[in-house]
């Protein structure tokens, strides 16, 4: 018998969103970087326990500092998710750190370096056909 997993999804991602409002705006904590996202969570079916994908746009030690920071305000966060979601039972809290938007800023620049090259060597041709074009016109106007 297949289950209808849309509850499942819908209670993801009001905690994360939940759960990204409450970073952004209520924590005061200076070990939490401003440049702190929730990627993801995953809440169990029996609303236990959740597990929060934190990405941080730091460095590696900043990064420690954040997850550090939103474990000490564990007990903070769960009392704002508990208040702000009607659900049965508030979920445990776990922080995984997440490298995933990291990963893809760097691959981004990695392509950035790739196509400069050839993006100015293609400029290059760009500016000598027209160029030719200039000439070609020119040498038209001049015959007639």
């Amino acid at each position: 018998m297949r289950t209808n997993n849309h509850r499942g999804e819908r209670v993801n991602s009001d905690v994360q969103r939940v759960l990204s409002h409450i970073i952004g705006s209520e924590l005061k904590d200076p070990r939490i970087s401003l440049m702190t996202s929730i990627v993801k969570c995953e809440v169990t079916k029996d609303l236990k326990e959740c597990k929060a994908y934190v990405s941080v746009m730091a460095d590696e030690e900043s990064q420690k500092d954040t997850i550090k920071g939103l474990n000490s305000a564990k007990g903070y966060i769960r009392k704002c998710l508990a208040s702000s979601l009607n659900l049965r039972n508030t979920p445990d809290l776990h922080f995984v750190l997440d490298h995933s938007i990291q990963y893809g800023v760097d691959m981004s620049h990695k392509i950035d370096e790739i196509m400069a090259p050839i993006r100015e060597k293609d400029q290059m041709e760009n500016e000598e056909i027209s160029a030719d074009e200039m000439t070609d016109d020119t040498s038209e106007a001049e015959e007639e």
